[in-house]
């Protein structure tokens, strides 16, 4: 009987440590060493053979001269001929948000009307999204969860990739409020360059750009009346509206402008001279030629989806491989995103690895996903590079992470925690090379 309790207590445990949900990880106890690795800290300096000592969840020392002591209670990571990196920063993205795009009961991603400053996106975040453990394995730790919406959509939050729920997992909440502007273009129907507004029946008689133009107006008067609703010291009754951007206004939080014509980017512009905000453009696929105004008016882009097609039909086809080398010649701070709804986010190494081989170094465009992500989200004090006193949000790869030949996540800190690295593909993929028998024969099975 005893034999048969043992035999079925183990099948259970097979069966357990074979299911696709992967439990967050315990909090950090014992020091970790990660030694003679070659380690790219996110500030474009790079360490042959070094040690990177974590504690506490944080970043102790890094260098090529860390004494590592002899102790049973510490955990020695060997990345001999490995890459180590700071975790990879998504910086917009759905995930959470959206499960099955097909499956309207998996969507929670926006809000119905035109005005919805106060609609948070982090409450919405579901943690146990099986693509989040997709994402952790090509080295993205943290994301920007953004809404959705027609105009003003609500606030995004960055969550760690690794939490029981949306709570656990905030990293910074309400760090902005996003707005996606009218094209300002009259175009026909299915126009290039979809994001930020194009596409969509032209209405006889519409003037396209004069109703674009009016409703970025009326934005501008909800934050002139917002202003003046947070000059007087108290109220009689609480407008949620008002309140939600209070932020905005006093530069805690940022103002994300999704666009990407230059029409566009002038009229966001508008907004720091008459408002003063803390200004990030969201798509930005014709930054490149305001590269000098959004310098001097120290405004920062997110480039959403590199792998496309130019905006305009006269831009060179390469054109969104190319304006990262752009911005960082003109000195605008930048970051590099994946909003490609098939990849879900999982190839922005390789969308940085693309910049890299147009203009970008290797150490630029590995910035453009971590350290400059961090400054333009504005946690770069707790994260974006192995700096001392980070919090560890650490990557090991086996090659390259911007090159998707050689790129093999193979061990990930959050916050000092060792992440499982299991997911949803490997497990199919494991499934599948048994049924053929792919590797028979081969050791470690």
């Amino acid at each position: 009987m005893k034999k048969i309790f043992l035999s079925i207590l183990c099948l259970s445990s097979l069966l357990l440590s074979a299911q696709e949900t992967v439990l967050p990880a315990k909090g950090q106890t014992d020091p970790i060493y990660i030694i003679n690795a070659t380690i790219h800290t996110g500030n474009g300096q790079v360490i042959e053979k070094g040690t990177i000592r974590v504690e506490g969840g944080k970043i102790l020392a890094v260098g090529d001269n860390i004494p590592v002591p002899r102790s049973a209670n510490i955990q020695v990571v060997d990345a001999a001929g490995k890459h180590v990196y700071p975790g990879l920063i998504l910086p917009t993205s759905a995930l959470g948000l959206v499960e099955i795009s097909a499956v309207r009961a998996t969507q929670d991603v926006r809000e119905i009307g035109d005005l919805n400053p106060n609609v948070r996106a982090l409450v919405a975040y579901n943690s146990d999204s099986k693509v989040i453990n997709t994402l952790r394995s090509n080295g993205i730790l943290m994301a920007n969860v953004v809404p959705q919406g027609n105009f003003v959509a609500g606030s995004s939050s960055l969550v760690q990739l690794d939490a029981w729920n949306w709570e656990d997992a905030a990293y910074q909440a309400d760090g902005a409020i996003h707005v996606y502007f009218p094209s300002l273009m009259a175009r026909p129907s299915g126009g290039r360059g979809g994001m930020g507004g194009f596409g969509g029946p032209q209405a006889s008689g519409s003037d396209p750009v004069k109703e674009g133009l009016d409703k970025i107006e009326s934005f501008k008067q909800f934050l002139r009346e917002a202003k003046a609703y947070h000059a007087q010291p108290t109220h009689e009754q609480t407008n949620l509206k008002f309140e939600a951007v209070k932020g905005l206004l006093n530069k805690k939080q940022k103002l994300f402008v999704h666009g990407n014509t230059v029409k566009q980017l002038l009229a966001a512009l508008d907004f720091v001279q008459e408002f003063g905000v803390d200004l990030v453009i969201v798509g930005g696929s014709e930054s490149y030629q305001v590269a000098d105004l959004l310098k001097k008016y120290n405004v920062s882009v997110i480039l959403q989806q590199p792998h496309s097609l130019p905006t305009a039909e006269d831009d060179d086809v390469d054109q969104p491989y190319k304006t990262a080398a752009a911005l960082q010649k003109a000195g605008v701070l930048f970051s590099i995103s994946d909003d490609d709804s098939q990849t879900r986010g999982r190839n922005l190494a390789f969308n940085a690895g693309t910049a890299a081989a147009y203009g970008l170094s290797k150490e630029e465009a590995l910035a453009a996903i971590t350290l400059n992500t961090a400054k333009i989200i504005g946690v770069a004090d707790r994260t974006g590079s192995i700096e001392v006193g980070k919090d560890a949000n650490i990557v090991v790869s086996d090659g390259d992470i911007l090159d998707m030949r050689s790129s093999n996540v193979t061990f990930a800190l959050i916050q000092g925690r060792k992440i499982d690295l299991t997911d949803k593909h490997k497990l199919l993929n494991q499934r599948f090379e048994e049924k053929y028998e792919l590797n028979k024969g081969k050791k470690g099975f």
